[in-house]
């Protein structure tokens, strides 16, 4: 190597010690100062920092409580039957692609499930309703339903305790017609809601159809998703199914909603009033710190500190306040969900990582919030009056 590259190298090496050397004394004095504020009033700090913990704790455990017992109210609402009903028009017939567009809209995940309903006759020539459906989608949409036992074979029935009256009193077999033709069934089980369902016999909608040949004029439908998606949802399939009357069933929909606008209104309240404690506890930590260190910031505006310098170095430390309260207490939230989920709901709450960063960034906001004031009060704080002991 020849005397040019080694003064080339020399100079390379001469600007990396320089760049660390005005780098270096702005990273190790804030690492003192911030040091200094936390052992120079232990308590205060660590009743600061307890603030953060837990406000950042409760807010980690009821967000992630209220996503999962959100997702689990959906699933236990949909237990209670369809919340879209899709009817004929009077005279008229559901399209026969109506399923296919009905889950090309909701999704594979929605239950659609088609109905026949007739009024057959029995052999006294009493009336009773009589409806037709895949009994097996049947069964998931109404998991509600008190069964003693499905029908597993063409021939059988599923009858409501009204209808048994009727039909079978002695759970035997029995006929039923219907525009001169005869069908000879065997109860499988009986059916109790305490609704209109109980006066019903159910059919596989193949044996219905084949005896009434009468399609299907009525779809129910479950439906996954917010009170906003289903009811956008209704209006695709409206304008997908002119000729068919969509409608939502108003007890179902405003069920769930008024409960998760409730269960919001109160998570929303309680990291509320946590948040704005935790706030005022630091503001009051973070007041006391510029009053104990009045000295530590004279003698830095003495040696020449700006007062943004000043004013940024004190809110890094609140900021350093609000990540460290932020990653302890995530921590502590995630196991607070986890037990409430079992002891109360018991039922596992799912940790999401996701909620971390929404966790960081409002705890760092809230710190930076509560030190507005201290850093007006930071920015009043004159070298010459403090050295001077005034």
């Amino acid at each position: 190597m020849g005397s040019a590259g080694m003064l080339h190298s020399s100079k390379e090496v001469a600007a990396r010690r320089a760049e660390a050397a005005r780098s270096s004394p702005s990273v190790s004095m804030f690492g003192r100062m911030l040091w200094r504020a936390a052992t120079l009033r232990r308590g205060r700090a660590a009743s600061a920092l307890l603030a953060m913990v837990v406000a950042a704790a409760v807010a980690t455990a009821l967000i992630n409580l209220y996503v999962d017992v959100q997702s689990k109210l959906r699933s236990e609402f949909r237990n209670y039957g369809a919340n879209i009903v899709i009817v004929a028009k009077d005279g008229q017939e559901l399209p026969p692609d109506a399923p296919a567009r009905i889950h090309s809209i909701l999704g594979d995940k929605a239950i659609a499930v088609p109905f026949s309903y007739i009024v057959a006759r029995t052999q006294d020539g009493r009336s009773v309703a009589v409806a037709g459906t895949d009994l097996s989608r049947a069964r998931q949409l109404n998991r509600w339903w008190k069964v003693s036992r499905w029908p597993d074979a063409p021939d059988q029935a599923l009858v409501g305790m009204r209808a048994a009256t009727v039909v079978t009193p002695g759970r035997q077999p029995f006929d039923l017609s219907f525009q001169g033709k005869t069908i000879h069934l065997t109860p499988a089980g009986m059916l109790q809601t305490g609704a209109g369902e109980d006066s019903r016999i159910y059919l596989d909608q193949t044996t219905f159809q084949n005896w009434t040949g009468i399609a299907a004029s009525t779809i129910e439908v479950a439906a996954n998703g917010t009170t906003a998606e289903i009811e956008a949802a209704i209006a695709q399939l409206r304008k997908s199914m002119p000729r068919v009357e969509v409608r939502p069933v108003r007890q179902i929909m405003e069920g769930e909603a008024n409960v998760l606008n409730k269960t919001r209104a109160t998570i929303y309240a309680c990291s509320a009033l946590v948040i704005l404690t935790s706030t005022l506890c630091v503001l009051a930590t973070l007041i006391g710190w510029v009053f104990d260190r009045r000295r530590d910031f004279a003698i830095m505006k003495a040696l020449g500190a700006s007062e943004r310098l000043v004013t940024g170095f004190f809110a890094a430390e609140a900021a350093a306040l609000g990540v460290v309260g932020a990653i302890f207490g995530f921590l502590i939230g995630i196991g607070a969900a986890v037990w409430i989920g079992r002891a109360n709901f018991h039922a596992p709450v799912v940790p999401r990582l996701s909620v971390f960063p929404y966790i960081l960034l409002g705890s760092v906001a809230i710190t930076l919030i509560a030190a507005v004031v201290p850093i007006g009060l930071l920015r009043r704080v004159h070298p010459a009056n403090i050295l001077r002991g005034e």
